[in-house]
């Protein structure tokens, strides 16, 4: 009864404090996040295990809807144009982290250049309108590839600095998570030629959303399972299930139906969880040189995409440098996990975490005015 009054009052004032956020024109998981933020004082004796575990729900259900979002073909077409921006941003990222720890490449550099380098797919969806919807593929194929490899990077270095890895087995264990990904992708395609009638016949039989919810997760949590045994976050199984469940496989009622349920499920009670604990345990520290850190690392990370994005027109070219520059809630967690971990220093981790919360907030900001500029304009 304890856990379930707790989290009554997380949901209620995530809620309400999303609602204020989104009638502001910014993303509601920020009001969230915020609502974590205020918790985080008041709430001092959290049952912090039980909460710990639904956050973890979250980032579940977070990933399948996130899935839901694309398809395979999206990314292949994406990723063609996302894939050499990312690895260009992230190299950047790792040369301007070298200041902050005495211009030596280490943990530190590698787990913050991933954070750094992250897109956030809920601002990329909300700058849809400002850059077109042709370009939404790319963008979030890029907060895709950014997300799934800042987790990847972070737990191959758990791996190497827990199990003390040699550099051949890192890269064994690099290679086993490129077969895995890979191989599931693959399945996908084989089924969707050979069996995607059948599969199509029998979720039209399934006569309760109950039954295909209970589909959904058997699979959801099976690729996830496997993802946590051969060393990747649970969360990458199930974005992977999120997907292959695209309307090109199961038709369109059917993915309508999938996504209904995930949807509801996600954002009416384990997203604001989820976002509000990485409120709660949010860390930072305040001084000029966290200040001077935000300021360089956004004003860098928003040139250059502007830049390699561009398009012949100044507010188009904006939106879409802002949207991918948008950094990410999914990088709090990452942090979170290499502090816990020992493969991030708290220093480093206080830098990233305020950098990604404020650069979600200016890039959200930077979309309100190109918003208004428009509305004049027409």
């Amino acid at each position: 009864m304890e856990v379930i009054g707790y989290v009554f009052i997380i949901i209620a004032v995530a809620r309400i404090l999303a609602e204020i956020f989104e009638r502001l024109g910014y993303p509601g998981f920020l009001g969230e996040i915020t609502a974590g933020l205020f918790l985080g004082v008041v709430l001092t004796d959290l049952p912090r295990d039980d909460m710990s575990l639904l956050a973890e729900l979250g980032i579940f259900f977070l990933m399948i809807y996130a899935g839901l979002e694309l398809t395979p073909e999206e990314i292949h077409l994406g990723g063609k144009k996302s894939l050499p921006i990312y690895i260009v941003t992230y190299i950047t990222m790792l040369f301007l982290t070298l200041p902050f720890t005495n211009y030596e490449i280490s943990m530190d550099n590698l787990i913050v250049a991933s954070i750094l380098a992250v897109a956030s797919a809920p601002i990329v969806i909300r700058f849809t309108r400002f850059f077109g919807q042709e370009f939404l593929h790319v963008a979030l194929s890029y907060a895709v590839i950014s997300e799934v490899g800042s987790l990847v990077i972070l737990y191959l270095l758990i791996n190497f600095e827990l199990h003390h890895l040699s550099y051949m087995e890192l890269f064994l264990e690099l290679v086993k998570d490129i077969v895995f990904l890979g191989t599931v992708l693959g399945l996908n395609y084989f089924i969707g030629i050979q069996h995607k009638v059948w599969i199509m016949r029998t979720l039209r039989r399934l006569k309760s959303d109950e039954a295909v919810f209970g589909l959904v997760m058997i699979l959801a949590t099976s690729l996830a399972l496997i993802s946590e045994q051969i060393g990747l976050h649970f969360s990458i199984g199930a974005f992977l299930v999120g997907l292959i469940l695209h309307s090109d496989l199961v038709g369109t009622k059917q993915y309508e139906r999938v996504y209904t349920i995930i949807s509801g499920v996600t954002y009416g009670i384990f997203a604001p969880i989820f976002f509000a604990w990485r409120g709660i345990n949010f860390e930072t520290e305040f001084s000029l040189e966290v200040v001077y850190f935000f300021v360089i690392i956004y004003l860098v990370r928003v040139l250059l995409t502007t830049i390699l994005l561009w398009e012949n027109d100044l507010k188009t070219s904006l939106a879409r440098g802002a949207g991918v520059a948008s950094f990410g809630v999914l990088g709090l967690l990452v942090g979170e996990i290499g502090y816990t971990y020992g493969v991030l220093s708290q220093h480093m981790y206080a830098l990233a975490s305020l950098t990604s919360i404020m650069g979600i907030f200016v890039s959200a900001t930077i979309g309100r005015v190109i918003s208004h500029i428009n509305n004049k304009e027409t």
